[in-house]
């Protein structure tokens, strides 16, 4: 587990710290306290993942493209 505050984590680092902290968790070798520690990590973690996910779909749903298939630009985000 890294200090860096989750919030300022890249969607990599925050999968790579999340599959970190299930690993330990499926193995049952961390004590209670620790385990629920762990537990809220990676909750946040998990979050974190998923709002990086949807502002990348949101991204790529944005991308224009011309009438032969390829992309021109991005829609504001704004746009409908």
């Amino acid at each position: 587990m890294t200090d860096k505050p989750v919030e300022e984590m890249t969607f990599e680092e925050a999968l790579r710290e999340l599959e970190s902290v299930v690993g330990r968790l499926e193995r049952g070798d961390v004590a209670l306290e620790e385990s629920i520690t762990l537990y809220e990590r990676g909750a946040a973690l998990k979050a974190r993942c998923e709002r990086k996910l949807a502002e990348a779909e949101e991204k790529v749903a944005r991308i224009t493209l011309n009438a032969e298939g390829q992309p021109t630009g991005t829609q504001p985000l704004d746009a409908g």
